[in-house]
């Protein structure tokens, strides 16, 4: 076989088998040798092919091992220049075979997996007692590689490009992940409108930094997971692309092209089931461009956008808004606008409401909602540059931060007092080298001074110690109630109605009532405590 018909992933992983071969001493590189270098590619097909098929990879990986141990090794020029096996050849031969019977212009690493689970061999029986063969790696390939052909020698960066790509929105918000979305209904509403129309269904969020553009999208992907939405928009997926992550590594003219246009190709064979969501939409235009004869991403997006096969969300800033897209008018015309504007500071103030319990948890600590209310309306009084509700929820994040920080550092009183013992015992260590009463005397006033100020500090460790496990454990059952909370959610989505309903009215209450106590505990030594856990 032609070795310039090898994808390049593919010449790695044969080139990877040919020195694992000579670092061990084999004479012959052998089929296990490149099945060990095709699970070594953590962005290869062979992982994504075996994980595809309910295969335990780390277990394929660990037999592979026990059988490259059980290989003959031999001395001298072998070991430097291992030569193929003949089910190796075999393995190359049926890949070959498999990339023509498929229209196939390269030999990728689908192949070589599936050539190894065809030819008798040490990996074949690696793969059989794994539980799968040859027939059902084939199955998988339109799970894994789409219906696409391989026509270039860098086919991997094109395949389940979406997941490469994108972050699923709506799978974040069925685990729980987002934030909750407080207010905005305005805003999500008029998105719904603007994806529910036929053609021209591209709504693009205009406002300032820090105002909340992202959070619309992320309210939307909650409610499409709740059903809150009309009917053409129910069971869709909301998808977040990465531009920078298509564009990163693209090395040769038309290496973006090719992953952007894999990503459209997804899309469009959904049949309108993904809408897409691009933060900093102004970054499209210009996008992939290297040079004369280059097509941005702009210039990519228009026919779909246009012909309504993509739905396409957009967030960017008035200035970029005016700068960028609309000097592209044909790229504006496509999109509607929405003008998202900055909250007020009683909207901010249920914004933040929302938000408590998550920083809470994240935290560990209480927040007041006095100091709720003084981050929303100082923020707004003072912080003159930004806009809210972004101002006031860092405010409260680095006010939590700065007592989480405190609750873990030694206190002011421990912190003296250890300095203060550390500087007797420096004195003792210089008096005890003194031959003079007066020295003597000194040594044992200052021996009566450290053991008493030792005393001290031990009772001030214990008491410290206790209350640290004590906001601990408030903290770890406040995080159990956040989780058990999304369960519940997720399994009322799901319709198990049993498993919510044992959330809802066992687990939750028993965990808060044993939270109520543990904060009962606490707050009858609140004017006593070391360390405090709430932000006022």
């Amino acid at each position: 076989m032609d070795p310039s018909q090898l994808t390049t992933r593919s010449q790695e992983a044969v080139s990877t088998a040919v020195r694992q071969a000579a670092a061990a001493g084999n004479p012959n590189v052998e089929t296990v040798h490149l099945l060990s270098a095709l699970l070594a590619q953590p962005e290869g097909m062979t992982r994504a092919l075996l994980l595809a098929v309910d295969v335990d990879v780390d277990a394929v990986g660990k037999a592979v091992a026990e059988q490259s141990a059980k290989l003959p090794t031999a001395a001298g020029s072998s070991v430097t220049a291992p030569t193929f096996s003949r089910a190796l050849y075999e393995v190359l031969q049926r890949a070959a075979d498999l990339a023509a019977e498929l229209g196939d212009e390269y030999v990728s690493t689908e192949h070589l997996t599936v050539g190894l689970a065809t030819v008798g061999s040490p990996a074949r029986t690696v793969l059989h007692q794994a539980g799968t063969d040859a027939d059902a790696l084939r199955a998988a390939f339109a799970s894994v590689r789409g219906a696409g052909r391989v026509t270039t020698p860098d086919p991997e960066a094109t395949y389940q490009a979406l997941e490469k790509y994108g972050i699923d929105l709506t799978a974040r918000a069925q685990e729980g992940s987002l934030d909750p979305v407080i207010g905005r209904d305005a805003e999500i509403r008029r998105v719904v409108q603007v994806l529910s129309r036929r053609t021209k269904n591209n709504p693009v969020l205009i406002g300032e930094p820090g105002v909340g553009k992202t959070a619309v999208v992320e309210g939307l992907a909650q409610r499409i997971v709740a059903r809150d939405v009309p009917e053409s928009l129910r069971g869709r997926r909301l998808i977040s692309l990465d531009l920078g992550a298509m564009v990163a590594g693209a090395k040769y003219r038309g290496e973006f092209e090719e992953r952007l246009k894999a990503v459209l190709t997804e899309i469009k064979e959904s049949a309108g089931q993904i809408i897409t969501f691009i933060d900093e939409l102004h970054t499209v235009v210009g996008a992939g461009a290297s040079g004369e004869g280059a097509m941005d991403a702009g210039n990519m997006l228009k026919p779909m956008l246009a012909r309504g096969e993509l739905r396409m969300i957009g967030a960017t800033t008035l200035d970029e808004y005016r700068q960028r897209i609309e000097k592209d008018a044909a790229l504006e015309r496509r999109f509607q606008q929405v003008f998202v504007g900055e909250p007020s500071v009683e909207d901010t103030i249920a914004i933040l409401r929302g938000l408590k319990e998550r920083y809470e948890a994240h935290h560990k600590v209480a927040i007041a909602d006095a100091a709720l209310v003084a981050a929303a309306t100082l923020s707004n009084r003072y912080i003159t540059g930004r806009q809210l509700p972004d101002k006031a929820i860092d405010l409260v994040d680095e006010a939590s931060s700065r007592l989480r920080m405190e609750i873990d550092s030694s206190p002011i009183e421990i912190d003296e007092l250890r300095r203060a013992v550390d500087r007797m015992k420096m004195e003792e260590l210089h008096l005890s080298s003194e031959t003079d009463e007066a020295s003597k005397e000194r040594l044992a006033k200052l021996r009566a001074e450290m053991a008493d100020a030792e005393e001290q500090l031990r009772s001030l460790e214990t008491r410290w110690e206790r209350e640290q496990q004590s906001l601990n454990r408030v903290g770890e059952i406040k995080e159990r109630v956040d989780d058990l909370r999304s369960q519940a959610e997720r399994a009322q989505r799901e319709g198990d109605l049993a498993r919510a309903s044992e959330l809802l009215y066992g687990d939750i209450p028993a965990l808060e009532r044993e939270l109520a106590e543990a904060q009962a505990a606490e707050a009858t030594s609140a004017d006593d405590l070391m360390v405090r856990e709430e932000v006022g």
